[in-house]
């Protein structure tokens, strides 16, 4: 393997920001916040709208509450409707 042409993986936490559910793992990806995790270190946070939390695939039911789709979203944003 080639020196310095691979990112950093490090241990972050990924939130999903519809339930609160967190979890720890393995990632390259990185951020600018930080939470302190059960084990007391201090972890790089990612936060997702969808985790296996609440997507349907997973829980078999829709958890998202009104949120609307995108365009419903976007109409309210711009007050269009």
């Amino acid at each position: 393997m080639k020196k310095e042409i691979h990112p950093d993986y490090q241990q972050v936490v990924f939130m999903d920001t519809n339930s609160g559910f967190s979890f720890l793992t393995g990632s390259t990806r990185t951020s600018n916040e930080t939470i302190e995790w059960e084990d007391g270190n201090t972890y790089p946070l990612l936060k997702v709208e969808v985790s296996s939390d609440t997507h349907p695939f997973y829980t078999g039911r829709q958890k998202f509450s009104d949120r609307g789709g995108r365009a419903e979203r976007f109409l309210k944003k711009y007050n269009m409707n």
